[in-house]
């Protein structure tokens, strides 16, 4: 299986050799960070965890094993994410389920929950039920992930898709955040019970025209409507501006951004909402971009 793409045969090595395999036919297939993709469909296929493997390193590949293996490297060097091929996601130190319903979360993401955090904290609401609505939740990371760092606080997650909510709640009884989360499938702010302190979002914010251009890990297995943000890209925050102060009242609301989008969006923000809005901050993410746009809102 796989000769033709260059896919070693797996049986009879050892975790040690079938990573370094692995991870040398993903990298000739420009495939970046290879030996970590390598690593987690090597476990993936043992049924084993890292730790497991880090133990027995010299564990060798049956044939059953490596039939997965090579199936495993078939699908990632078409193309098809790691995340897709094992049905789950990490993120922020906790596995997401994913399903072609929802948007990989991805670590530029991370970046909105460091900045809410840091809010939480600046206000000094680490130590009361923050309420938070999470727009778009997808798979409900940005949601579970902020109701498992905060303990007290509450959330509703919002999609107009009934199967990324599925997803999403799945994830919050298995993150063990459920009692705290509920889940609603609205378009609109104002359809949605307020007010909140924090209001998160990752909206689609990639220009129409820019689409075909992606890489075929996003363009072909993200939801469309997850990733295209009308003529410009900015056509979700236009909506939510609209009747952001009414929801969020006096809090925040931080936003994911694309690369080079966060002075248009924060443009839009003070020029949408009808109000001052009291402060704004943005965060960059690993690759020094600025990924995420908050404001304070005072009604």
């Amino acid at each position: 299986m796989g000769a033709d793409r260059g896919v070693p045969p797996f049986a009879g090595m050892t975790v040690r050799d079938a990573q370094a395999a692995l991870g040398r036919a993903l990298g000739g297939a420009g495939i970046e960070d290879p030996a970590r993709e390598a690593r987690l469909l090597v476990t993936a296929a043992l049924g084993e965890t890292a730790e497991g493997l880090l133990r027995n390193p010299a564990l060798r590949f049956d044939a059953g094993a490596a039939e997965t293996l090579s199936s495993f490297a078939e699908r990632r060097l078409a193309r098809e994410p790691v995340s897709r091929i094992l049905g789950a996601r990490g993120f922020f130190g906790r596995e997401f389920k994913v399903t072609p319903a929802t948007l990989d979360p991805r670590p530029c993401t991370e970046t909105v929950v460091e900045a809410a955090l840091a809010v939480v904290t600046a206000e000094g609401w680490r130590q009361r039920p923050v309420r938070i609505l999470d727009v778009g939740t997808g798979s409900g990371a940005l949601l579970v992930t902020l109701l498992a760092e905060l303990p007290l606080a509450v959330g509703v997650g919002t999609d107009v898709s009934d199967e990324a909510l599925r997803v999403a709640e799945e994830n919050a009884v298995r993150l063990g955040v459920a009692s705290r989360a509920s889940f609603l499938n609205r378009r609109d702010l104002n359809d949605i019970a307020g007010p909140f302190d924090l209001m998160v979002s990752n909206p689609p914010y990639i220009p129409s025209g820019d689409i075909a251009a992606l890489e075929p890990e996003v363009r072909v297995y993200d939801p469309a409507g997850a990733l295209d943000g009308g003529a410009d890209g900015l056509a979700i925050y236009r909506a939510l501006a609209r009747d952001l102060v009414p929801i969020v009242p006096e809090g925040w609301a931080l936003f994911e951004v694309g690369a080079g989008q966060a002075a248009d969006v924060e443009k839009l923000l003070r020029d949408g909402t009808g109000c001052a809005l009291h402060e704004v901050r943005t965060w960059q993410d690993l690759g020094q971009h600025t990924r995420c746009v908050a404001v304070k809102t005072q009604y």
